[in-house]
This record gives structure tokens, sequence and C-alpha cells, in this order.
């Protein structure tokens, strides 16, 4: 009787040791996870749809005039709004496990010290993410709905559609969920030696510049969202850089 390494508990080779198709295989056990824990936790949240899009429309709701309200233009809206919301939800609750299982896939091929930059960063990219999404939410949202309602025309009663609505706010999560990425993509750069902090402070003024005009396309069309866009990428990317020092730093010392 022949003995596998699960009979025997013993741990699995390390990934660059085993072949391809042994590869595939247990990357498939990991997205097999994946996909059972998303598709359990939107089944879980799919009763309370309704709800989550009453706290996402509530920064709208609060700014639009007292006899307006929130329209569907599609007899199924009612419908899809919340489910694809509640799917977005998901997604981005799910994620902490998402990198848990990426994690666990990609560790056996890491050396000691690659485990030691690697987990750090993906659970600070994490927290980024959450944290870009929350100020979205909490303070881009509103002061930009304020500005939009307030400045229409006395004669348009403001009625969003809901499909509208919310593709306005994955819009928005998105880039500033990916725009809070910034820290930890200016890290990489400087791990895998592309960039130095040198040639970073040297084109300091370029890249404040490149902020703003990123943010003029990545935002509606008026200076309040581009400015609350444009400054965070640039508080951002300093927190990057000040991180990258410390690790030249820490580089040089352990070299000398």
């Amino acid at each position: 009787m022949t003995t596998t390494p699960e009979s025997t508990n013993q741990p699995l080779p390390p990934l660059e040791e085993m072949p391809i198709h042994k590869h595939l295989v247990i990357l498939r056990k990991h997205l097999f996870k994946i996909m059972i824990a998303l598709i359990g936790l939107f089944l879980c949240l799919l009763p309370f749809a309704n709800q989550t899009y009453q706290l996402l429309s509530e920064p709208l709701r609060a700014q639009l005039p007292m006899h307006s309200t929130m329209i569907a233009t599609d007899v199924t809206a009612t419908f899809l709004a919340p489910f694809k919301l509640n799917l977005f939800v998901s997604l981005m609750l799910i994620m902490p496990f998402i990198l848990h299982q990426i994690w666990a896939f990609v560790r056996p091929a890491l050396h000691d010290k690659e485990q030691n930059i690697t987990f750090p960063l993906m659970v600070g990219s994490v927290g980024l993410f959450y944290s870009g999404i929350a100020f979205a939410y909490f303070i881009v949202l509103p002061s930009m709905l304020h500005f939009f309602i307030s400045v229409s025309p006395e004669s348009v009663a403001p009625m969003t559609d809901i499909n509208s609505y919310l593709t306005f706010c994955l819009k928005l999560f998105l880039v500033f969920g990916i725009t809070f990425e910034i820290p930890i993509i200016t890290l990489l750069l400087i791990l895998a030696g592309i960039v130095s902090t040198k040639s970073l402070i040297e084109k300091r003024r370029f890249i404040i510049v490149g902020c703003f005009f990123v943010a003029m396309f990545a935002t509606p069309p008026d200076a309040i969202s581009m400015i609350m866009l444009a400054i965070p990428m640039w508080l951002l990317f300093e927190v990057g850089l000040f991180f990258g020092k410390m690790l030249e730093k820490k580089h040089t010392s352990s070299l000398s």
C-alpha cells in the first residue's frame, strides 16, 4: 500500500518542487473554498439586501428635498439593485478569507524573509482598501451629493434612479479603495528595486501633479471631488515613501 503526504501527516513539499499539475490541484482547492465561502455569505446576507441598500442610500436621501424620492426606471431594478449590492458587500466582507487562501497557496514557495514582508503587506492592503471605502462613504459621498443637489435648478426635482445611484457609489468606492493602496504599491516598487526613495523624492512635484491629473478623470467633473481624491493620493504617497525610507535604512544597516 502506497502512502501519501496526507496519510502520513507529512507536510506538502514546497511549491517550487512540485509538478505543475499538483500546483493546479492545490489552487483548485483554495478557489473552491473561496467560492463556497462567498456563496454562503451571499445567501446569508440576501434576506437583508433591501436594508443594506437603505443604508447605502442614506447619504442621498438625507440630501434630497422633502418631497423628492429615489425612483426605479426599470421593472427589475427594485430586485437587481439590492442583489448587486449584496454581491459587492459579500465580496468585500470575504476579502480577508480570500487573501488568507492566497497566502496559504503561495506561502510554501516563499523564504522566511519574504514571508515576513508579504503577509504584513497583504494585511495592510486589505485594511487600506476598507479605509478607502469608508472614507468614500462617510466623507466624500455626502459632500459630493450635497454639492450636486445644491446646484440643481429650482425647477428640477432630484429623483435619482436606484441603479444609477448604485453604479455611481460602487465606482466611487472602487476608486478610493484602489487609491488607498498607494502606500503598498510604493513599498512594492521600492522592495523590487524598480524605484528608490531618492528618485521618488526628486520626482515628487511631478507625482503631485499626476495625482491631480488622475483625480480629474477618476472623479465626477467638479473641483470638490477632484481635491478630495488628489490630496489623499498625495498624502498616501508620502506615507509609502516614509516607510520606504525605513526599509532602505534597515536594509543598508543589515548589509554594513
